[in-house]
């Protein structure tokens, strides 16, 4: 940092000008008063002694009067007695620096007023060579004092002496004050930096401290050894780091807080800046967009873009600054959208927007509506069956014991499919209600996976599909409930086997991660329409809406697979494009406490 804009080098140039300021007013003051009072001390003594020389010359004889004129004055000092204009006197000197010729002082208009009127004058005059001196040019002053009457007419005392002496005393005046002068700047300069630097120290603590501060070290303090405004300062820096500390903590509070309340949400949130880019999102949120991006085609997970219906709810609100409602439907699940405008005081800065997942509630009646439908669909063909086979039977129509066995044997047949049916139904309300039992063991994932693939691989060569199981490169040993586990991964290979045509492929890949295991299993069948996909895990649902006999099942599987996980604190869910193939996903947690 450079001295001039250091605030020691400011307060020391303040200083230091302010005194030269101060001292140069003085200076000038000073000389014009030693200069002035030089001048009149000068003509009061040559005045008196004038008026001496007059008062002897008169009371005492010439030779005497003279001699005692000539003790009066000193050696810078010289006298011309005028008689008349014929008898005139000067002072003896040993070395005379002026010589005033008589016709100078007798002619002369200003000092020819002592001849003529008879009265004192005085006059500066500058000399130039028509007068004999050692200078050049010399100043002098002229005293002339009349001579009394009685000794003479027409007579006058000149004194005059040389302003060299004023001069060289007004000089070595001068040098003196310099001198005096630069020694107060020298000490000024001393007392600007000791005084600065009382004062710079703890500033400098104060700005190394507001630097630790501002990299979050909130318990820096700055000591105080004084009570004035600095030690004030200080005490009053330190308070702000106590109170920043205390509100930066608060902060925090309320972002952790804020943060898993928005976590811990069932809707989704989603913040917008004013011009549209995302701020924070929670899960529901990013599951939402992770849906859209799906059904985009996106790759990248992380753009910014949102659904043009959020974009435009969202223009609508910050335009009209009104509460916005609209809904979307992303891979056959409804969301109602709510988005409120964000002010800071009375400037819109952005906007909130509430996603609410109302697939379940909006399909709640009409699937209660079609739980008795569908369980009577999936009763009323076995027991026709069964009604009409009996019937045959009882009427004599099986004429024959093979026709006979043939009808028990369907009969038989469909009792069990009724019976199966029956205790499936039995299974799933007794795992919703909460009553499923998992035998957890600790399972070697890897092995597990082969087994349950090596068991499809014969029904996937004979409709020529393409059997994949991909693992990560890491070996992984978690707790689950080994059964419950085989028959979700039985069920979801199974359908696709079933819903994949000729030369289609099914991928079986794991991979893990500290939170737990997921499993995908990808097909590259029919896909799901995008209508039906809420409903993959309801009861009695089935892709094939003819529902086909024989190997179509009960439409019960799913639904047990999805309590199944449920169980072991998991989730399943579904993605899928028709004519492109279904993904079913599902996480086991390692923590199932």
């Amino acid at each position: 940092m450079k001295l001039w804009r250091s605030v020691v080098g400011k307060l020391w140039i303040t200083i230091l000008l302010l005194v030269s300021f101060v001292l140069f007013i003085l200076t000038i003051l000073l000389l014009e008063f030693f200069q002035n009072y030089h001048i009149n001390e000068m003509e009061r003594e040559l005045t008196q002694t004038a008026k001496k020389i007059s008062r002897i010359i008169d009371e005492h004889e010439r030779d005497v009067a003279l001699e005692i004129s000539w003790e009066l004055v000193d050696d810078v000092t010289e006298v011309v007695i005028v008689m008349n204009k014929n008898e005139y006197y000067y002072s003896p000197v040993e070395k005379q620096v002026i010589k005033l010729p008589i016709s100078y002082l007798t002619e002369e208009p200003d000092l020819q007023k002592v001849l003529t009127e008879d009265k004192m004058v005085k006059k500066k005059a500058t000399l130039n060579n028509h007068i004999e001196t050692n200078s050049d040019e010399s100043k002098v002053l002229i005293i002339g004092a009349p001579l009394k009457e009685s000794t003479s007419t027409n007579g006058a005392v000149f004194l005059y002496q040389s302003l060299e002496v004023m001069e060289e005393t007004t000089r070595t005046t001068t040098k003196f004050i310099f001198l005096a002068a630069f020694i107060a700047i020298i000490l000024t300069t001393i007392f600007a930096f000791f005084l600065s630097t009382r004062i710079t120290a703890p500033l400098r603590k104060m700005r190394e401290a507001a630097f630790e501060v501002a990299r979050g070290k909130f318990d820096t303090k700055v000591p105080f050894t004084s009570q004035d405004e600095i030690g004030q300062l200080a005490i009053a820096f330190n308070q702000m780091g106590k109170k920043l500390k205390f509100n930066m903590n608060a902060l925090s509070q309320e972002k952790e807080q804020l943060a898993s309340i928005l976590s811990g949400m069932a809707d989704g949130v989603i913040t917008f800046n004013k011009d549209g880019t995302i701020l924070i999102t929670n899960p529901p949120a990013e599951q939402f967009l992770h849906s859209w991006y799906y059904e985009q085609e996106e790759e990248n997970m992380d753009t910014d873009a949102v659904p043009s219906k959020v974009m435009e709810l969202f223009q609508l609100a910050v335009s009209t600054e009104k509460e916005q409602v609209g809904e979307i439907s992303i891979q056959g699940r409804f969301w109602v959208m709510i988005v409120s405008p964000l002010y800071s005081n009375k400037l819109i800065r952005g906007a909130v927007a509430v996603i609410r997942d109302m697939t379940e509630e909006r399909q709640l009646d009409k699937l209660r509506q079609d739980f008795i439908a569908n369980v009577s669909h999936e009763l009323r063909t076995p027991i026709a069956m069964m009604q009409g086979y009996s019937e045959a039977i009882v009427d004599d129509i099986a004429s024959t014991d093979e026709e006979k066995k043939e009808m028990a044997s369907v009969i038989y047949d469909e009792s069990l499919r009724m019976g199966r049916l029956v205790n499936e139904l039995l299974d799933l309300a007794r795992m919703e209600a909460g009553h499923v039992q998992l035998m957890m063991e600790e399972m070697e994932v890897t092995p597990f996976l082969h087994k349950i693939v090596r068991k499809f691989q014969g029904l996937a060569k004979e409709k020529n599909i393409q059997l994949d199981l991909r693992l990560s490169d890491q070996p992984l040993r978690l707790h689950f409930d080994p059964d419950g586990i085989e028959q979700v991964l039985t069920n979801l290979i199974d359908n696709a086997i079933r819903h994949t045509p000729d030369m289609g492929k099914v991928i079986v890949s794991e991979r893990s991660d500290d939170r737990g295991l997921y499993i995908e299993v990808e097909d590259s069948g029919s896909g799901i329409p995008e209508e039906d996909l809420p409903f993959v895990f309801e009861r009695f649902y089935k892709a094939d809406k003819a529902r086909t006999r024989g190997r179509s099942g009960t439409g019960l599987g799913l639904a047990i697979a999805k309590n199944i996980i449920n169980a072991h604190k998991g989730r399943i869910s579904v993605q899928s494009k028709v004519g492109q193939g279904t993904t079913f996903s599902f996480f086991i947690p390692r923590n199932l406490g």
